[in-house]
Protein backbone atom coordinates (compact mmCIF):
# COMPACT_ATOMS: atom_id res chain seq x y z
CA UNK A 1 0.00 0.00 0.00
CA UNK A 2 1.07 3.60 -0.89
CA UNK A 3 1.79 6.18 2.06
CA UNK A 4 0.46 9.85 0.48
CA UNK A 5 1.23 12.89 2.20
CA UNK A 6 -1.54 15.27 3.56
CA UNK A 7 -1.29 18.79 4.36
CA UNK A 8 0.95 20.73 6.28
CA UNK A 9 0.27 19.74 9.89
CA UNK A 10 -2.41 16.91 8.72
CA UNK A 11 -1.78 13.22 9.26
CA UNK A 12 -0.66 10.92 5.83
CA UNK A 13 -3.22 8.61 5.28
CA UNK A 14 -3.23 5.15 2.91
CA UNK A 15 -4.65 4.38 -0.04
CA UNK A 16 -5.38 1.40 -1.82
CA UNK A 17 -2.94 0.54 -4.76
CA UNK A 18 -6.22 0.05 -6.97
CA UNK A 19 -5.87 2.39 -9.88
CA UNK A 20 -9.50 3.24 -10.02
CA UNK A 21 -10.57 6.61 -9.51
CA UNK A 22 -11.49 7.49 -5.86
CA UNK A 23 -15.26 7.57 -4.22
CA UNK A 24 -16.59 10.36 -2.45
CA UNK A 25 -19.63 11.20 -0.59
CA UNK A 26 -20.84 14.39 -2.15
CA UNK A 27 -24.25 14.69 -0.65
CA UNK A 28 -26.05 13.27 2.54
CA UNK A 29 -29.42 13.63 3.88
CA UNK A 30 -31.60 12.23 6.45
CA UNK A 31 -35.59 12.40 7.45
CA UNK A 32 -37.40 10.73 10.51
CA UNK A 33 -40.75 10.69 10.84
CA UNK A 34 -42.82 13.61 13.07
CA UNK A 35 -44.19 11.33 15.66
CA UNK A 36 -41.93 11.05 19.09
CA UNK A 37 -42.27 7.99 21.90
CA UNK A 38 -40.78 9.06 24.80
CA UNK A 39 -40.16 6.92 27.62
CA UNK A 40 -42.83 8.37 29.48
CA UNK A 41 -44.91 6.85 27.02
CA UNK A 42 -43.53 3.93 27.25
CA UNK A 43 -44.41 3.18 30.83
CA UNK A 44 -47.80 3.43 30.04
CA UNK A 45 -47.51 0.99 27.11
CA UNK A 46 -45.06 -2.27 29.13
CA UNK A 47 -43.60 -2.64 32.65
CA UNK A 48 -40.84 -0.01 32.17
CA UNK A 49 -39.77 3.23 33.54
CA UNK A 50 -37.68 5.78 32.07
CA UNK A 51 -35.14 5.63 34.72
CA UNK A 52 -34.77 1.96 33.55
CA UNK A 53 -34.18 2.80 29.96
CA UNK A 54 -32.16 5.77 30.14
CA UNK A 55 -29.78 3.73 32.58
CA UNK A 56 -29.59 0.74 30.33
CA UNK A 57 -29.62 2.04 26.65
CA UNK A 58 -28.92 5.79 26.68
CA UNK A 59 -31.90 6.24 25.24
CA UNK A 60 -35.37 9.22 26.16
CA UNK A 61 -37.37 9.38 22.82
CA UNK A 62 -37.60 7.95 19.51
CA UNK A 63 -39.36 8.14 16.16
CA UNK A 64 -42.32 6.44 14.60
CA UNK A 65 -43.94 6.18 11.29
CA UNK A 66 -47.43 6.61 10.51
CA UNK A 67 -49.35 3.59 9.77
CA UNK A 68 -49.33 4.79 6.29
CA UNK A 69 -45.81 5.94 6.05
CA UNK A 70 -43.58 2.87 5.07
CA UNK A 71 -40.04 2.30 4.56
CA UNK A 72 -39.89 3.01 1.09
CA UNK A 73 -41.60 6.53 1.84
CA UNK A 74 -38.84 7.23 4.59
CA UNK A 75 -36.16 6.26 1.70
CA UNK A 76 -37.75 8.46 -0.66
CA UNK A 77 -37.77 11.60 1.23
CA UNK A 78 -34.13 11.24 2.66
CA UNK A 79 -33.05 10.46 -0.23
CA UNK A 80 -34.49 13.69 -2.13
CA UNK A 81 -32.57 15.67 0.69
CA UNK A 82 -29.77 13.83 -0.01
CA UNK A 83 -29.99 14.54 -3.53
CA UNK A 84 -30.37 18.28 -2.86
CA UNK A 85 -27.81 18.70 -0.64
CA UNK A 86 -24.84 17.52 -3.71
CA UNK A 87 -26.85 19.44 -6.34
CA UNK A 88 -27.66 16.23 -8.59
CA UNK A 89 -31.02 16.17 -10.17
CA UNK A 90 -32.64 12.31 -9.69
CA UNK A 91 -32.57 11.55 -13.45
CA UNK A 92 -28.64 12.16 -12.84
CA UNK A 93 -28.54 8.77 -10.50
CA UNK A 94 -27.36 5.68 -11.77
CA UNK A 95 -27.99 3.33 -9.48
CA UNK A 96 -30.25 3.09 -6.40
CA UNK A 97 -29.70 1.18 -3.36
CA UNK A 98 -31.86 0.52 -0.07
CA UNK A 99 -30.23 -1.00 2.98
CA UNK A 100 -32.80 -1.98 5.02
CA UNK A 101 -34.34 -5.24 7.08
CA UNK A 102 -37.63 -3.88 7.08
CA UNK A 103 -38.86 -3.73 3.21
CA UNK A 104 -42.24 -2.31 2.17
CA UNK A 105 -42.57 -6.20 1.02
CA UNK A 106 -40.41 -9.21 0.19
CA UNK A 107 -40.41 -8.42 -4.06
CA UNK A 108 -40.33 -6.30 -5.63
CA UNK A 109 -36.99 -4.40 -4.35
CA UNK A 110 -37.72 -1.13 -2.13
CA UNK A 111 -35.28 0.32 -4.11
CA UNK A 112 -37.11 0.57 -7.33
CA UNK A 113 -40.06 2.04 -5.03
CA UNK A 114 -38.01 4.51 -4.30
CA UNK A 115 -36.16 4.85 -8.41
CA UNK A 116 -40.37 5.52 -9.04
CA UNK A 117 -41.02 7.51 -6.43
CA UNK A 118 -37.92 10.09 -7.30
CA UNK A 119 -38.23 9.48 -11.00
CA UNK A 120 -34.42 8.71 -10.96
CA UNK A 121 -35.62 7.09 -14.50
CA UNK A 122 -32.00 5.91 -15.44
CA UNK A 123 -30.98 4.01 -12.36
CA UNK A 124 -30.84 0.11 -11.59
CA UNK A 125 -31.95 -0.27 -8.59
CA UNK A 126 -31.71 -3.49 -5.63
CA UNK A 127 -31.70 -3.67 -1.90
CA UNK A 128 -29.12 -4.98 0.51
CA UNK A 129 -29.65 -6.65 3.49
CA UNK A 130 -26.94 -6.45 6.37
CA UNK A 131 -29.17 -5.94 9.60
CA UNK A 132 -27.66 -2.24 11.69
CA UNK A 133 -24.40 -2.87 9.50
CA UNK A 134 -26.25 -2.75 6.19
CA UNK A 135 -25.25 1.01 5.25
CA UNK A 136 -21.16 0.22 5.89
CA UNK A 137 -22.08 -2.96 3.64
CA UNK A 138 -24.00 -0.90 0.65
CA UNK A 139 -21.54 2.46 1.06
CA UNK A 140 -18.53 -0.67 -0.04
CA UNK A 141 -20.91 -2.20 -2.51
CA UNK A 142 -22.08 1.49 -3.74
CA UNK A 143 -18.29 2.73 -4.23
CA UNK A 144 -16.92 -0.40 -5.90
CA UNK A 145 -19.61 0.48 -8.62
CA UNK A 146 -17.79 4.26 -8.76
CA UNK A 147 -14.12 3.55 -8.92
CA UNK A 148 -14.73 0.76 -11.34
CA UNK A 149 -16.22 3.40 -13.65
CA UNK A 150 -19.13 1.49 -13.99
CA UNK A 151 -21.47 4.43 -13.07
CA UNK A 152 -21.29 7.99 -12.16
CA UNK A 153 -23.42 8.21 -8.98
CA UNK A 154 -24.30 6.21 -6.82
CA UNK A 155 -27.55 6.34 -4.28
CA UNK A 156 -26.80 4.87 -0.91
CA UNK A 157 -29.67 4.79 1.82
CA UNK A 158 -30.16 3.24 4.86
CA UNK A 159 -33.83 2.92 5.48
CA UNK A 160 -35.92 1.19 8.68
CA UNK A 161 -39.63 0.89 9.34
CA UNK A 162 -39.07 -0.95 12.72
CA UNK A 163 -41.99 0.13 14.49
CA UNK A 164 -43.87 -2.31 11.93
CA UNK A 165 -41.70 -5.68 13.51
CA UNK A 166 -41.61 -4.24 17.13
CA UNK A 167 -43.45 -6.51 20.00
CA UNK A 168 -44.71 -3.76 21.85
CA UNK A 169 -45.34 -6.58 24.83
CA UNK A 170 -41.62 -7.17 24.81
CA UNK A 171 -40.25 -4.93 27.38
CA UNK A 172 -36.63 -5.61 26.77
CA UNK A 173 -36.95 -4.76 22.74
CA UNK A 174 -39.63 -2.34 22.50
CA UNK A 175 -37.97 0.45 24.34
CA UNK A 176 -34.63 0.01 21.68
CA UNK A 177 -36.03 0.87 18.37
CA UNK A 178 -37.24 3.57 15.61
CA UNK A 179 -37.76 4.29 12.66
CA UNK A 180 -36.11 6.95 10.32
CA UNK A 181 -34.02 6.86 7.23
CA UNK A 182 -30.29 8.75 6.15
CA UNK A 183 -28.72 8.78 2.31
CA UNK A 184 -25.53 9.40 0.42
CA UNK A 185 -24.66 10.48 -3.06
CA UNK A 186 -21.47 8.99 -3.69
CA UNK A 187 -19.65 10.28 -7.00
CA UNK A 188 -16.32 10.66 -7.74
CA UNK A 189 -14.90 13.99 -6.34
CA UNK A 190 -11.54 14.63 -8.07
CA UNK A 191 -8.20 15.91 -5.85
CA UNK A 192 -10.03 14.21 -2.77
CA UNK A 193 -9.12 10.60 -1.31
CA UNK A 194 -12.90 10.15 -0.29
CA UNK A 195 -13.64 6.54 1.01
CA UNK A 196 -10.34 4.70 2.10
CA UNK A 197 -11.43 1.32 3.56
CA UNK A 198 -14.05 -0.52 4.32
CA UNK A 199 -13.75 -3.46 6.96
CA UNK A 200 -16.68 -5.88 6.84
CA UNK A 201 -16.81 -9.46 9.03
CA UNK A 202 -19.89 -11.47 9.20
CA UNK A 203 -20.59 -14.55 11.92
CA UNK A 204 -23.39 -16.53 11.26
CA UNK A 205 -22.88 -18.84 14.05
CA UNK A 206 -24.57 -16.44 16.13
CA UNK A 207 -27.53 -16.04 13.57
CA UNK A 208 -29.99 -16.56 16.41
CA UNK A 209 -28.65 -14.34 19.00
CA UNK A 210 -31.01 -10.97 16.57
CA UNK A 211 -33.52 -12.13 14.37
CA UNK A 212 -37.19 -12.82 13.26
CA UNK A 213 -37.61 -15.98 12.98
CA UNK A 214 -41.36 -15.67 11.20
CA UNK A 215 -42.42 -14.54 7.13
CA UNK A 216 -39.39 -16.45 5.49
CA UNK A 217 -39.07 -19.96 3.61
CA UNK A 218 -38.62 -21.26 7.02
CA UNK A 219 -41.53 -20.31 8.10
CA UNK A 220 -44.04 -18.86 6.38
CA UNK A 221 -46.81 -16.89 8.09
CA UNK A 222 -49.64 -19.33 9.25
CA UNK A 223 -51.90 -18.84 11.98
CA UNK A 224 -49.47 -20.80 13.98
CA UNK A 225 -46.98 -18.58 13.53
CA UNK A 226 -48.45 -15.46 14.17
CA UNK A 227 -50.26 -17.17 17.41
CA UNK A 228 -46.52 -17.59 18.28
CA UNK A 229 -45.54 -14.06 17.66
CA UNK A 230 -42.92 -14.96 15.22
CA UNK A 231 -43.38 -12.33 13.17
CA UNK A 232 -41.46 -9.95 15.41
CA UNK A 233 -37.49 -9.42 15.89
CA UNK A 234 -36.20 -11.07 18.97
CA UNK A 235 -32.63 -10.41 21.00
CA UNK A 236 -30.58 -12.13 23.07
CA UNK A 237 -29.16 -8.39 24.44
CA UNK A 238 -26.65 -10.14 26.59
CA UNK A 239 -25.16 -11.70 24.08
CA UNK A 240 -25.37 -9.20 21.56
CA UNK A 241 -24.08 -6.35 23.72
CA UNK A 242 -21.17 -8.46 24.12
CA UNK A 243 -20.23 -9.55 20.44
CA UNK A 244 -21.26 -5.66 19.38
CA UNK A 245 -18.45 -3.93 21.81
CA UNK A 246 -15.85 -7.14 20.13
CA UNK A 247 -17.14 -7.14 16.83
CA UNK A 248 -17.18 -3.03 16.13
CA UNK A 249 -13.61 -2.18 18.17
CA UNK A 250 -11.76 -4.98 16.01
CA UNK A 251 -13.18 -3.54 13.22
CA UNK A 252 -12.64 -0.50 13.87
CA UNK A 253 -8.84 -0.62 14.75
CA UNK A 254 -8.49 -2.82 11.60
CA UNK A 255 -9.62 0.01 9.08
CA UNK A 256 -7.34 2.64 10.96
CA UNK A 257 -4.74 0.21 10.22
CA UNK A 258 -5.12 -0.26 6.81
CA UNK A 259 -5.48 3.79 6.50
CA UNK A 260 -2.05 4.00 8.69
CA UNK A 261 -3.98 6.45 10.70
CA UNK A 262 -4.20 6.94 14.44
CA UNK A 263 -7.48 7.43 16.63
CA UNK A 264 -6.00 11.34 17.55
CA UNK A 265 -6.19 11.82 13.53
CA UNK A 266 -9.96 11.47 13.64
CA UNK A 267 -11.96 14.11 13.81
CA UNK A 268 -15.17 12.72 14.19
CA UNK A 269 -16.45 8.49 14.75
CA UNK A 270 -19.88 7.61 14.15
CA UNK A 271 -20.80 4.46 15.40
CA UNK A 272 -24.02 2.59 15.37
CA UNK A 273 -26.54 4.08 17.39
CA UNK A 274 -27.42 0.92 19.20
CA UNK A 275 -27.59 1.80 23.12
CA UNK A 276 -25.38 3.97 25.05
CA UNK A 277 -22.98 1.80 26.98
CA UNK A 278 -21.86 0.11 23.20
CA UNK A 279 -21.09 3.05 22.29
CA UNK A 280 -19.14 3.72 25.27
CA UNK A 281 -17.10 0.83 25.68
CA UNK A 282 -16.38 1.03 21.83
CA UNK A 283 -14.77 4.18 22.80
CA UNK A 284 -13.09 3.10 25.34
CA UNK A 285 -11.55 0.10 23.89
CA UNK A 286 -10.39 2.67 21.06
CA UNK A 287 -8.67 5.22 23.29
CA UNK A 288 -11.43 7.59 22.20
CA UNK A 289 -12.03 11.36 23.55
CA UNK A 290 -15.43 11.98 24.46
CA UNK A 291 -15.46 15.01 21.94
CA UNK A 292 -14.98 12.91 18.92
CA UNK A 293 -17.61 10.63 19.40
CA UNK A 294 -20.98 11.43 17.77
CA UNK A 295 -23.82 10.33 19.84
CA UNK A 296 -27.78 11.15 19.10
CA UNK A 297 -29.39 7.73 20.67
CA UNK A 298 -30.52 9.57 23.15
CA UNK A 299 -33.53 11.03 20.43
CA UNK A 300 -33.70 8.29 17.66
CA UNK A 301 -32.92 5.09 19.78
CA UNK A 302 -31.91 2.57 17.19
CA UNK A 303 -33.06 2.82 13.80
CA UNK A 304 -30.65 -0.25 12.61
CA UNK A 305 -29.38 0.63 9.00
CA UNK A 306 -30.39 4.48 9.09
CA UNK A 307 -28.79 4.62 12.44
CA UNK A 308 -24.93 5.54 10.88
CA UNK A 309 -26.46 7.86 8.02
CA UNK A 310 -28.95 9.79 10.29
CA UNK A 311 -25.94 10.36 12.51
CA UNK A 312 -23.64 11.19 9.74
CA UNK A 313 -26.24 14.11 8.80
CA UNK A 314 -26.37 15.46 11.67
CA UNK A 315 -22.58 15.54 12.21
CA UNK A 316 -22.42 17.22 8.94
CA UNK A 317 -25.00 20.02 9.30
CA UNK A 318 -23.67 20.68 12.74
CA UNK A 319 -20.49 21.57 11.84
CA UNK A 320 -18.83 18.27 13.67
CA UNK A 321 -17.57 17.17 10.28
CA UNK A 322 -15.29 19.61 7.76
CA UNK A 323 -13.97 19.18 4.74
CA UNK A 324 -11.11 17.16 4.92
CA UNK A 325 -11.92 15.60 8.02
CA UNK A 326 -11.18 12.03 8.68
CA UNK A 327 -14.20 10.47 9.40
CA UNK A 328 -14.94 6.78 10.99
CA UNK A 329 -17.95 4.86 10.81
CA UNK A 330 -18.61 1.74 12.29
CA UNK A 331 -21.76 -0.64 13.12
CA UNK A 332 -23.09 -4.58 14.03
CA UNK A 333 -26.21 -5.51 13.54
CA UNK A 334 -28.04 -8.77 12.82
CA UNK A 335 -26.02 -12.01 11.12
CA UNK A 336 -24.24 -11.19 12.90
CA UNK A 337 -22.38 -9.02 11.32
CA UNK A 338 -19.96 -5.62 11.73
CA UNK A 339 -18.28 -2.94 9.68
CA UNK A 340 -16.30 -0.07 9.85
CA UNK A 341 -14.92 2.37 7.15
CA UNK A 342 -12.52 5.24 7.40
CA UNK A 343 -13.03 8.55 4.56
CA UNK A 344 -11.48 11.52 4.30
CA UNK A 345 -14.52 14.21 4.04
Amino acid sequence: MTSVSGEQGRPPCVRSPFQGRSCSITGVGSYVPARVLRNADLERMVDTTDQWITTRTGIKERRLAAENEFTSDLATEAARRALQHAGVPPEAVDLIIVCTITPDMPFPATACLVQARLGATRAAAFDLEAACSGFLYGLEVGQQFVISRTYDTVLVIGAEKLSSIIDWKDRNTCVLFGDGAGAVVLQHRPHSHGLLTTVMGADGTRADALCMPGGGSRCPASTVSVAARLHYLRMDGRETFKNAVTAMHRAAEEALKRCGLRVEDLRCIIPHQANRRIIDAVAERLGARPDQVFVNVDRYGNTSAASVVIALDEAVKSGRIRKGDYVMLVAFGAGLTWAAAVLEW
